[in-house]
């Protein structure tokens, strides 16, 4: 059937037995099964449900657990397909790194659009542009870049990574760039104070700490949106904490084998009352389900990528 796989296929695509894609065929938890006799034919398109048996007692406790499951189940669908080129990993990768530099600027003030980034980061000076603008997205460019170098190594996150990403975020203010905060600092429109500049250094040493200790076992959704919320929070520099926040949460995430996000200038509404929520009440609830359903996004897209290729081979 056109469309439709068997369910060997979706048991091999998902890394479960055929026998438990049939069961759960026979309990409808997948939409669109077509049942022929003794054979159950599954939509092409159709991702791995919550399994009940691992998540039962999260999911009593967190609305966004099954969205970690589809994550998971794409991740997995993900590896089995065929690999793309390195040709092909770099056109995609190029478009990424343009979006994800317009998105993160944009959210900071930067008045650059998505078409005027691509041409700044080839070279081509913008008329009536402040120098800034153009200067940042060069400077995050090479932050974007070198935080993926970062990625390759296999290491827990260090105060040194931090730093240095920060020092390309902000290469065109020298005087600040890689250096904590020396003064207080208030956030317009923020609930919360950040702390106290004596207060920076054993914060951050806390946090990433942390990070490898209390929330090791965590869902890497769940690692990246607690460190950005709480990183945020610390506000360690005089300036560029956004721009440094968000690439230290892709470097958790590509460390964990998932692809970056791009949180997107036209979400930054919802991306603020994540960090509200969080100043209000502790919940990581909506930064959480933000990473999660971005990572979604994301696989879903690399998914259908490779179907298009695979279908033409």
């Amino acid at each position: 059937m056109e469309g439709y796989i068997k369910v060997t296929e979706a048991a091999g695509r998902w890394g479960i037995s055929p026998r438990r894609v049939r069961i759960l065929c026979a309990e409808g938890r997948i939409s669109g099964v077509v049942r022929k006799g003794n054979l159950y034919f599954i939509p092409a398109s159709a991702t791995q449900p919550v399994d009940a048996r691992t998540y039962s007692k999260k999911a009593n406790r967190q609305p966004y657990t099954p969205l970690l499951a589809e994550v998971d189940a794409l991740q997995k669908r993900l590896a089995t397909m065929r690999p793309l080129s390195p040709s092909e990993v770099e056109a995609l990768k190029e478009v990424f790194l343009v979006e994800h530099t317009y998105n993160s600027n944009a959210i900071e003030g930067n008045t650059l659009t998505l078409q005027e980034t691509a041409l700044v980061l080839q070279g081509i000076t913008i008329d009536q542009k402040p120098l800034k603008d153009h200067l940042e997205a060069v400077g995050y460019k090479e932050a974007f870049e070198a935080m993926e170098e970062m990625a390759r190594q296999d290491k827990p996150l260090s105060e040194h990574e931090i730093r240095s990403l920060h020092s390309l975020v902000l290469a065109h203010r020298r005087e600040d760039a890689g250096l904590y905060r020396r003064v207080p600092v208030r956030i317009a429109g923020a609930l919360t104070e950040p702390v106290q500049p004596y207060l920076i250094q054993p914060n951050i040493e806390e946090l990433i700490a942390d990070m490898s200790g209390k929330y090791a076992k965590l869902h890497i959704a769940e690692q990246a949106a607690l460190f950005h919320l709480r990183f945020e929070s610390i506000h360690p520099f005089i300036d560029g904490n956004g721009r440094t926040g968000r690439l230290l949460m892709n470097l958790q995430l590509i460390r964990a084998g998932y692809p970056p996000i791009n949180i997107k200038f036209a979400d930054r509404r919802r991306y603020y009352e994540a960090f509200d929520s969080y100043a209000r009440s502790g919940s990581d609830e909506k930064m959480v389900t933000l990473v999660a359903e971005y990572l979604k996004e994301r696989l879903n897209a690399m998914v259908e990528i490779q179907k298009g290729l695979d279908e033409k081979t």
